[in-house]
């Protein structure tokens, strides 16, 4: 009986799976608010961010996604990712935090163990006026967004299809 059992165990060590080297089961930002190091601003390209603990998702937004909009009506804004803007996920040594984007001078720890910029997706933006019209408000979206690792392992299971919302002031 013992040999069966060693032989059972022995196939069965032989003929596991394993997933490999793949560190990402999903990206998870959605209950994390959105963050920048200079105000957006309409018709000039923005670089916003999201931070959750070790990680970073990092949106650049192509000059006119942001745009003027009009009072009484909701304005909606497409960019193809990657081409038009670009999102960069990382993941770092240990925490990080909003000085380490907006610092003049850029720290060295903690240090980025992982970049993976999307291949694939769509950030959609919709402008409207606030109540007082006073400023507009970008609600900003993200569509089939879809990461590929430096081993070929695509990342599709993300929790960010909401990223956030940004005002600008009416001009």
């Amino acid at each position: 009986m013992g040999k069966y059992f060693f032989l059972t165990l022995c196939a069965g060590m032989f003929l596991s799976c394993s997933d490999g080297d793949l560190q990402i089961e999903t990206i998870d930002f959605d209950s994390v608010a959105i963050q920048y190091c200079t105000a957006p601003v309409r018709n000039t390209k923005n670089i916003m961010f999201k931070i959750n603990e070790d990680e970073t998702l990092i949106l650049e937004l192509r000059s006119g996604v942001l745009n003027n909009g009009v009072v009484g009506e909701t304005i909606t804004t497409e960019s193809a990712v990657p081409g038009q803007s670009q999102i960069t996920y990382r993941i770092f040594s240990d925490n990080v935090t909003k000085n380490y984007f907006c610092d003049d001078i850029p720290t060295t720890e903690p240090s980025v163990v992982e970049e993976i910029e999307a291949q694939d997706g769509t950030v959609v933006v919709e402008t409207v006026a606030n109540e007082d019209n006073t400023e507009f408000v970008h609600t900003i979206r993200l569509s089939g967004i879809s990461f590929i690792t430096d081993t070929d392992e695509r990342i599709t299971n993300l929790t960010i299809s909401e990223f956030g919302e940004v005002t600008t002031a009416v001009p």
